[in-house]
């Protein structure tokens, strides 16, 4: 009936003192904090004063007070158990966001990246804006302006421009969540033109990797000014940048091709060249080869914001 043995019996009925001893027993903590002093650790937490503060301030503060109620570790316990470690008060608690869809693109014009750049001008505080689109499987910017202002007019008719010159529908196209990206009416537009658009999480620049990537690039590119003299200063130089960038520059993410020679499918042309150059090298002189010849091959696939298992594959592959 106690579920215990009769050996266990005879040891605690020997030693009185030593009490119930099960597991599921209640014990008597000299040290526990009586049921009405727990009760006022939570009020005092949950007061409008403490409610957005750690136990760490709260007990910093009530001591610089002269009120001492409990622990630092007890508060936390206490906090714990009542489920408002995180979130207290009457306010409704922070949301968390999912992590963007995974979008896969095995050829151009399939997943689109774009976002808006500070260009400083002369002025303290007064910048031009730098709407640029990139394409994530190639890396060439298909798209860019430079404006005045940052507006969700100017990127509708960014979008009108570029579906009159390109095939958009079907394309995802991702951004962050800034006003002209998630607008009501431009969003009206991504579904009258078959654009699929995904967002960031807030606040997280990691979730639209590939057009933070290429303003890191333009911002660092040497000659690039640190203040524009004008918009007339700035379209200029953006389009220098843009001629070097798809036609000269060679991306580390693509196999160091050109984003124009890889957006318009020379790339299986180009690695087997290199490959038959180093092939004839290593015949010439294979004393100088003692590894094995490298292998250059084209990257046929490009995540963006891949899944944990698909970033896993990816690194096995590599390894």
């Amino acid at each position: 009936m106690l579920q215990i043995s009769v050996r266990t019996y005879q040891r605690w009925k020997k030693n009185a003192a030593m009490g119930d001893q099960r597991s599921t027993a209640t014990r008597f903590i000299a040290r526990r904090l009586p049921d009405d002093e727990r009760e006022q650790v939570v009020r005092i937490c949950c007061s409008p004063e403490y409610q957005d503060a750690s136990p760490y301030a709260i007990y910093a503060d009530l001591l610089d007070k002269g009120i001492y109620t409990a622990s630092v570790s007890t508060m936390y316990r206490i906090l714990r158990e009542r489920g408002l470690l995180h979130h207290r008060g009457e306010s409704r608690p922070g949301t968390r966001h999912a992590k963007p869809a995974e979008l896969k693109a095995t050829g151009p014009n399939q997943v689109w990246s774009w976002d808006i750049t500070y260009l400083p001008t002369l002025v303290n505080g007064i910048f031009l804006y730098g709407y640029v689109l990139m394409d994530v499987w190639s890396r060439k910017i298909v798209g860019w302006e430079v404006h005045t202002e940052e507006s969700e007019s100017h990127a509708q008719d960014f979008f009108r421009r570029m579906a009159a010159t390109q095939n958009v529908r079907g394309v995802h196209l991702h951004s962050d969540n800034g006003n002209p990206m998630k607008g009501a009416t431009i969003l009206v537009l991504f579904f009258a033109l078959g654009i699929l658009p995904s967002y960031s999480r807030p606040r997280v620049s990691n979730d639209n990797p590939f057009s933070e990537s290429l303003f890191k690039t333009l911002k660092y590119r040497p000659g690039y000014p640190k203040r524009f003299r004008d918009t007339e200063h700035a379209r200029r130089w953006f389009a220098d940048f843009v001629h070097w960038y798809n036609t000269e520059h060679r991306h580390s993410g693509i196999g160091y091709m050109t984003p124009e020679d890889r957006h318009n499918g020379r790339t299986p042309k180009i690695m087997a060249h290199r490959n038959a150059v180093l092939t004839a090298a290593r015949q010439k002189h294979p004393e100088r080869w003692p590894n094995g010849q490298m292998n250059w091959d084209e990257y046929p696939v490009v995540y963006l914001n891949p899944e944990p298992t698909t970033r896993q594959s990816l690194m096995r592959k590599t390894a």
